[in-house]
């Protein structure tokens, strides 16, 4: 005990050091592993101690982006059916639940500044619309067209996949960044290193299959033919085998994911140049696109990514037309989720959407107006 001090009086709180000039990339605050450990594990209590974790656990920027879009605008959907001449129906790929608005992205930006706040810049990528609630002079949002990022062939595009090929052409992106679909969202407050390591290497999110590598060829055997985005995933992985000698078995967790801008652009632009050129002139979602998984393939399979297979409790996929969503949630606590709306959805499912997202995310965020 100081001698000095007054019994009954409250010690002064030690301030944290500023940062050092010239620190390198992932050193940790000088002399304090045991606070900079504790501090890893705590949920974010005040600006100050927020302050501390983005200094010294996040030394690049890392930035959001989503793709969304209004399949209610009717201009949109004119557009849509006058240019692929191939209405919305009850196919995997041509489905409503692709485009419908259920107003996923105010809810999903709400589980954003709940808890990932440290996101610098949320970029929100679509085809000449914009949520009518955003704050579109909000410092961290941009909406971004797609005319902006897409060759001029590949327009105008209703194809998730051939979009997802250009987000690295989204100005003033950072070199490090999150994917997220708009029906996504984040469950508990989770820190940068939950994505990136503290070079900046990516963590690629993996689902085991049961069987492994053959799980689906044994699948096969009983399907005339498997669903066009399983088989898009499965394609990525083989082209991946055949130039790199390594086959992933593991299927994307459907959930946020991230990239390092630098690595996308190289594997668009010359890894699989064939491949995106030939899926350019699909409009909507065709067998034989290319699915962006095989970007991450890539990356673990030239030790530019780091693999981490997840279960329920870490990342979840909750189909909307046969799940009670809050038991499901209650029972696994995962840390991200997604709710995915497809072909098998009716209308009286969706009805449950709204409110469910509302009882779980209910604090209007700043981005709303």
């Amino acid at each position: 005990m100081n001698p000095l001090r007054k019994v009954g009086t409250v010690a002064p709180r030690r301030r944290l050091p500023l940062p050092q000039q010239g620190r390198q990339q992932g050193q940790g605050i000088p002399g304090e592993p045991a606070f900079f450990n504790n501090l890893k594990n705590e949920v974010f209590r005040a600006d100050s101690t927020f302050y501390s974790i983005r200094t010294y656990m996040q030394t690049f920027d890392i930035d959001l982006v989503y793709l969304w879009v209004d399949g209610s605008d009717p201009k949109w959907r004119e557009k849509k059916d006058r240019f692929t001449s191939d209405k919305t129906d009850n196919s995997e790929v041509n489905n409503k639940g692709r485009y419908i608005n259920n107003d996923e992205l105010r809810y999903s930006l709400r589980s954003v500044e709940k808890y990932v706040p440290w996101v610098r810049k949320i970029f929100i990528v679509t085809d000449d619309q914009h949520p009518e609630w955003l704050k579109l002079d909000h410092p961290k949002v941009q909406i971004v067209d797609h005319k902006e990022i897409l060759p001029e062939e590949a327009l105008p595009c209703f194809n998730s996949s051939v979009i997802e090929y250009y987000l690295y052409r989204i100005p003033d992106l950072a070199d490090h960044f999150l994917f997220a679909n708009d029906d996504m969202f984040f469950h508990k407050k989770l820190l940068p290193d939950y994505f990136f390591d503290k070079e900046g290497i990516p963590y690629i999110r993996l689902k085991k299959k049961f069987l492994g590598k053959w799980h689906y060829p044994l699948k096969r055997l009983f399907r005339k033919r498997l669903g066009q985005y399983i088989t898009m995933v499965l394609e990525g992985a083989a082209l991946v085998e055949k130039q790199f000698g390594v086959f992933y078995s593991g299927i994307p967790h459907h959930n946020v994911d991230a990239y390092v801008k630098n690595d996308y652009r190289y594997a668009v632009e010359h890894v699989f140049e064939k491949q995106v050129k030939n899926s350019l002139q699909s409009h909507i979602r065709t067998y034989g696109d290319l699915h962006r998984s095989a970007f991450s393939y890539y990356a673990l399979a030239v030790g530019k990514g780091h693999i981490k297979y997840v279960g329920r409790k870490e990342s979840i996929r909750i189909n909307v037309y046969k799940r009670n969503f809050m038991k499901y949630l209650d029972t696994y606590q995962p840390d991200l989720f997604c709710l995915n709306d497809n072909q098998r959805v009716k209308e009286e499912d969706r009805l449950k959407i709204k409110p469910f997202l509302e009882e779980l995310y209910p604090d209007k965020s700043s981005f709303e107006k």
